[in-house]
């Protein structure tokens, strides 16, 4: 078969035949449903296009099954009626870890009675101290002689030694007993520990930073910096340290596990708290969800979500818990896996050929029942003229 045959077989295929233009009968209906199908063509491909642009994030919920992963805790929490030196962070789970007084990436901020900033302090072991320091048998420390403070009797071997007021506290909360008198301690005294209470008498605090804890449940707590480390258990050594007063009205600025991710909604940004009656004990329960959020582009971000529930205690309730806010938190075996997609090029070029070859495929039809309509009514309006 010549080259030419082929052609002539491959035209006879021509699903789309030419009409010459001199058979073309142009009308101004015709013209008006062009101009409107065109506005709702062009409409219609703006908005595949936008959808196309868009990403979209699908949803898919796996168990969880990491171990030995560590939880994040970011905070920023205000109390108007708490002054600094007396408010404390600690925190324990439920595999026995307890830290107690946590002052590592803590920042405690003075507010005054009105909430604005007095001072910033980043809160560190190791304070000044005046005066000379008197050694553990009784006497001032001399020249080229080591120092080593006494606990007061809550040190747990004779070589134990404690050189500042935080590790006096800190052996007599491993004891269980409660610190009466800070001022009858040397290394408080020096420290001025008693003085910057004082000073502090009527100001707020702000704390913000963040915790590792152990990926298990616990909880972390801000209480009255005289504790015990049983403090889930009242003494009798606590009554000469218990303000009647003690306010623990709170207001949350920001609480998340983990790192942001886009669209993440933490319940507890914003929520405040006023206490009515002195001494009562507010409780956050709150269930984490594992969440895992995987962008277009960039790193994959392990963070978690959370749902909360809350319940007060007023004092004549909590017979055997210390005033304080607490946050007891849960993992949640289920995780949830965010992914962002967007439309494949290929779908987005079916459905604009969708649209412009239904929209011209219905205008056609709508143009030629209309003109059909119109040419038969004028013949019958001539037939009835003839009659």
């Amino acid at each position: 078969m010549s080259f030419y045959g082929i052609m002539n077989r491959v035209r006879n295929l021509d699903a789309y035949p030419k009409i010459n233009e001199d058979f073309y009968s142009r009308t101004l209906l015709g013209g008006v449903i062009t101009l409107l199908s065109s506005i709702a063509m062009m409409f219609l491909v703006i908005s595949e296009l936008a959808m196309y642009l868009q990403t979209v994030t699908e949803t898919k919920l796996v168990v969880d099954t990491s171990r030995g992963e560590k939880l994040k805790i970011n905070f920023d929490i205000s109390f108007p009626s708490v002054s600094c030196t007396l408010l404390s962070l600690d925190a324990i789970d439920i595999s026995g870890e307890q830290h107690l007084d946590i002052k590592h990436a803590i920042i405690k901020k003075r507010l005054d009675a009105n909430g604005n900033l007095i001072q910033v302090r980043i809160d560190q072991i190791g304070v000044p101290k005046l005066g000379k320091p008197i050694q553990k048998h009784g006497g001032e420390i001399e020249h080229n002689q080591t120092y080593c403070g006494s606990c007061y009797g809550a040190e747990l071997s004779s070589t134990e030694c404690c050189n500042s007021c935080d590790a006096v506290r800190e052996a007599y909360r491993r004891r269980g007993w409660g610190l009466m008198n800070p001022d009858s301690i040397d290394q408080c005294k020096r420290e001025g520990f008693v003085q910057r209470i004082k000073a502090e008498e009527g100001e707020g605090c702000n704390l913000s930073g963040s915790l590792q804890v152990n990926k298990v449940a616990g909880n972390f707590h801000f209480v009255k910096s005289f504790h015990l480390a049983n403090m889930h258990v009242a003494h009798d050594h606590l009554k000469p340290f218990e303000d009647d007063s003690y306010n623990i009205s709170h207001k949350i600025n920001k609480l998340s596990f983990g790192d942001h991710y886009p669209g993440i909604i933490n319940p507890l940004d914003g929520v405040q708290w006023f206490q009515h009656t002195a001494n009562g004990m507010y409780q956050y329960f709150i269930k984490v969800v594992p969440t895992v959020y995987t962008p277009l582009r960039g790193t994959v971000i392990r963070s978690n979500q959370f749902s909360v529930t809350e319940h007060y205690k007023g004092p004549e309730v909590r017979k055997n818990s210390l005033p304080g806010i607490f946050f007891f938190y849960d993992l949640s075996g289920i995780k949830v896996n965010f992914t962002e997609t967007h439309t494949s090029f290929l779908h987005f070029l079916t459905n604009i050929c969708a649209i412009v070859g239904g929209i011209f495929t219905v205008a056609g039809i709508f143009d030629s029942f209309v003109y059909h309509s119109q040419k038969a009514l004028k013949k019958k309006r001539d037939l009835g003229k003839l009659g």
